[in-house]
This record gives C-alpha cells, structure tokens and sequence, in this order.
C-alpha cells in the first residue's frame, strides 16, 4: 500500500469505527508503525533496579531491534544499539548480564560500558577505533523508569518529566525495585493488544477477577461518585488529585504523549489482589490506602496500573507483522523483601490471569480481523479512549513521512 492508498484509507474511515482488515495486515502499513512510531516515540525500556551495579545490563527488544541498557562506569545509563560495528552482529546474546566490557563473540571485538571500540584484533594499526563505536541512542528518566528514543532529534523528555510532575513523586517508584517481569507473545498485530488494553467495554464479560475490585468495569453514577470521594482523600493519604492527558501529534512532541488519572477500586477493595486486601508494603511517602488506583500512559505504548503498594507497567511492541510482545514489570517498595513483605504468586496473580484471558481475546480478534468477511462496526461510548489512540493512529498515516 503506497502513500496514496493511505491518505484514501484515512478519508474513508468514519468516525467511531473500528479500522479496516488492511490496517492490521498490510506489510507496507507494518513497516509505516515501525519507522514512523516506534522509532520515534519514547518507549519503555526498563527499571533502573534491574541495573544496580556498574556493568549490569540487559537487553530492550522489539521488532529487529536490540538495545543493550547498560551501567556505565560513570554510573550513567546508557542505551546502545546491539550490532557489532564491524560486520553487523549481536553483541550480547543473554538477556541480561554483567560485563566490564561488552566483547562481540564472532570477531572478539570489545567495547566499553559507553560504547566506544577497544580491542579489534588483526586490524590495521591504521583504524580509527573513536569512529566505530556502538551507537547510542537517547534516553530519557522518570522516576526511575528508563525510556528510550531511536530517532536522531526526538521530542523533548522533558515534555513529559514536566507534564506529569507532582503526580508521580508520591509513590516513590525511583526508589522501588522489580518484584517480576514477565513477556506474553501474542498471535496479533500489535495494534489490537493496545487497542484492548485502553477500554474496558470487555471487562465485566472478560474478567470477573478484574470487574471485582475496579469501577472501571462498570462506569454509571454510582462509580463515579466513588470516584471523587477518592479523589477528595488524595491528598490526606499523599497522593496527587491531578488529571492529565497529552497527545501530541507532530514534531517536535511527537511521541511524548503521557496521561495520568485515577479512579475508585469497589467493593472494598484496597489493591488489585484475589481479595482486595494489601499486597506489599506502601509505596514511597503514602500514608494509607486510599481506595483507588491510577493509570498512567508515558509514550504511545506504555502504561501503568499504579497502586497504593504496587505498580504494574504494561508495554506493547510488535516482534512482526502479526506478532507482538506484551512486557509486564510489577514494582513494590525497594526494601520490600519477597517471602517477608510481599508474596510474589500473590502479588502478580490478578494481572497475569487479566493478561493469559487477553492473550486468548486478541489472538481470537486477530483470527476474526483476518476473514474475507470482517466488516468494522461502531465502537461503544466506553470505548472513548480506544477511538482516541484510533484517531491518533489515522493521524500517522496521514502525515507519513
């Protein structure tokens, strides 16, 4: 599908309707996500207690990328792209490691923690080893969180730094740590997983382990009562009253885009738990629990379940044209001690068993998408934030490079 055919797709589309077979299946429209999203947008990389010592890295994956998130001597964070500068291969294989050097095992070429080429052997002495080092990329830091950017002038982090300023400070999560961290490939195109993720039309028939504890599930009068009462006790228990939501579409801010809002938890329900009773400690400076949860959105990509004693980072990538990986990380406090404060089967239970049922809803999506005879219907009024990532989507396709 050429350029053309795109800009004819984005006119045809109406308004509040589900995208067409093609958006989903086209390779050219793939290869458009790729190089006009995701290598422009700031993704979710990591936590920075996944590398406490100098040395510690691990790999940041997705299509044909690799990125090596790595300590550096300086005690830095440094984000450098995996592809050997001599003839192109992997440099590190592992997940994940600890290294005082990053050594190529098909040449020995070696490089330091900042990338630069240290060791190519047999060369000649004649080489300029400052001008083949390991190409880095931008990272970007929030409260803890690592965030990475491919492109060469990307959007200002500071966009979102900024944006959501005050909102997430209470919760501590530059001082929290990795409880677990758990990849879900899914048989799709990865546009419908984040398209399930941002509406909750599906939640009360889908998961009832969900649908227990969090009004989202049923929005009428009475959860949006509940709503503002837990918005009334933000700050006495510590936390923000704040409501924001930036998308941004074009250049400069491209691919900055953060939302932070929160909602009632129901039935009694303190955290997002089998039973709705605490987990795990309370994060940073909160004083109790307040009966409700905030969702957080940094990057097109990304977002966060934020409880008062946990947090839970969903990040969606394409590893193809219709496979993707769905990348859980649930954090707790950094003194948290497993098996002490928090049981870990506990802690992730609720969203592992969310994620395994919308692993089944997508690929099932998926198998639907694909026939001769799939038709897009309208979309419900609790669909209201799915047609916005729709729009924005459109959006790209219009104004492709």
């Amino acid at each position: 599908m050429n350029h053309q055919e795109m800009l004819q797709l984005v006119e045809d589309q109406p308004e509040r309707y589900a995208l067409p077979q093609s958006v989903y299946r086209d390779p050219d429209i793939y290869r458009h996500d790729i190089d006009q999203i995701f290598l422009k947008s700031w993704l979710y990389a990591g936590h920075q207690s996944e590398i406490p010592n100098v040395g510690d890295w691990f790999l940041f994956e997705f299509a044909e990328e690799s990125v090596i998130i790595v300590r550096s001597s300086e005690n830095e964070i440094n984000a450098l792209l995996n592809v050997c500068r001599h003839r192109g291969s992997r440099v590190c294989v592992e997940n994940s490691g600890c290294s005082k050097r990053l050594t190529c095992l098909y040449h020995g070429w070696t490089y330091d923690l900042e990338g630069q080429l240290k060791a190519a052997a047999q060369m000649d002495d004649g080489i300029d080893k400052s001008d083949l080092g390991l190409k880095k990329i931008h990272v970007g830091m929030l409260e803890g969180m690592i965030y990475v950017n491919f492109a060469e002038d990307p959007a200002p982090f500071s966009l979102i730094r900024d944006g959501l300023a005050g909102c997430l400070e209470p919760y501590g999560l530059k001082n929290a740590k990795v409880a677990h961290r758990q990849n879900y490939p899914i048989a799709s195109n990865w546009k419908l997983a984040v398209e399930n993720y941002t509406e909750c039309y599906h939640c009360a028939p889908a998961h009832p382990e969900y649908s227990r504890g969090h009004s989202l599930a049923y929005p009428d009068e009475r959860s949006e009562k509940l709503t503002l009462e837990v918005m009334a006790r933000a700050g006495v228990c510590g936390l923000s009253d704040r409501e924001v939501n930036e998308i941004f579409l074009q250049a400069p801010a491209f691919g900055a885009d953060f939302a932070f809002e929160r909602y009632a938890l129901i039935r009694e329900h303190l955290t997002g738990s089998e039973d709705g009773k605490p987990l795990a400690p309370l994060l940073g400076d909160i004083k109790e629990f307040d009966g409700g949860a905030t969702d957080l959105q940094v990057g097109p990509v990304t977002f966060a379940l934020i409880y008062c004693d946990h947090a839970v980072i969903y990040r969606f990538t394409p590893l193809s044209l219709d496979t993707a990986d769905c990348d859980i990380t649930w954090l707790v406090r950094g003194d948290a001690q497993e098996g002490v404060d928090y049981d870990k089967e506990k802690l992730t239970w609720l969203w592992d068993v969310t994620t395994h049922a919308d692993k089944t809803i997508i690929e099932r999506n998926q198998r639907g998408v694909n026939s001769r005879y799939y038709v897009p219907g309208p979309l419900s009024k609790m669909e209201d934030y799915t047609w916005k990532f729709l729009s924005w989507y459109l959006h790209t396709l219009r104004h492709a490079d």
